[in-house]
Parts: structure tokens; sequence; C-alpha cells
């Protein structure tokens, strides 16, 4: 199975990145968690994009704030599909990293997730990595069924002390 790679442009965007990983874990999703910023290791980052597929990796997912080009930064350098989850800060609450990220040029994409959503930037790529792994998608299957039963029985409850 390809690996998925979480890369973050500071220890601090670790608490959202953490999210990602519990849930690639979840599926049984091998992992890798790095640390490289678009602006102070760009060496790095495109030397990690440039050979994380003869590497193993399906899908890199990319974490950062504010200016938040590191998702763009690693596209650049590979055709791997890339995940961008732009992180809130202090500033402006996230929309600054979210307008960096989704905002790419013709040719470079980048999927980008709500801000902080790094459950769904797992669970896109555990989809990416399903149409490959026919286990992987009877897993997003029973995820899918599962949540719906949930909502199901939230319902009910609900429908039953209001409506009557």
């Amino acid at each position: 199975m390809k690996k998925v790679a979480i890369i973050m442009g500071s220890d601090s965007d670790l608490p959202v990145a953490e999210k990602a990983v519990q849930r690639l874990d979840e599926f049984g999703v091998p992992c890798e968690v790095h640390i490289f910023s678009a602006h102070r290791t760009p060496d790095e980052a495109r030397d990690f994009a440039l050979h994380a597929r003869s590497s193993g990796f399906g899908v890199i997912i990319a974490a950062a704030g504010m200016a938040a080009h590191l998702a763009g930064a690693i596209a650049a350098n590979t055709t791997l599909p890339v995940i961008g989850i732009p992180l809130k800060s202090k500033n402006l609450d996230g929309v600054d990293a979210l307008l960096s990220t989704v905002q790419m040029p013709s040719g470079i994409p980048v999927a980008t997730v709500a801000i902080d959503g790094a459950v769904n930037a797992a669970l896109l790529s555990v989809e990416i990595l399903a149409l490959e792994d026919e286990s992987l998608a009877a897993k997003l299957e029973a995820v899918r069924a599962a949540d719906k039963a949930k909502v199901l029985e939230k319902n009910a409850a609900v429908e039953a002390r209001f409506n009557r």
C-alpha cells in the first residue's frame, strides 16, 4: 500500500496534523510526518517532493497557516496528489491560509479542505488510495454506513422528542 506524507510548516501545526494521522491509522494507511517550510527550508521541501513517488508515497498532505505556500511549493515539485490544509491563525482566523492554498495557478493543482480540516484531508487521501485498493474502498463504505446510521439514530431521537 502507498504511504501518505503529512508535511507541516512548523511543529505548532502538529495538533491539527495529528488528527489526520489518527484518521489514517484507523484505516490502516501508513503515513510519515515531516516539518518542511516553503520559506525556511525550501530545498528540503523540494527534495522531499521530488522523491516522494519513488519513496512509496501516493498522496501528500501539506498543512500550513498564514501565507500557506507549502502545498503549492510541494505540488510544484511532484505529480502526486497534494491536499492542502489551511491552518487557523491568530490574525485572520485562517482565511489568509485558505486563500493562499486554494489559489493555485493552472497546471499546479492542490486539493484544499476546510480550515483545520485534517480529518477530511485524511479521508480524501484514503479515497485516492482506494482507487487501486479494494480493501480500502470497503473500509470507506463501512465508515460511511456507520456515519449514516449515527445520523439516522439522532434523527429518530429528535423526531420522537419533538414531533407529536
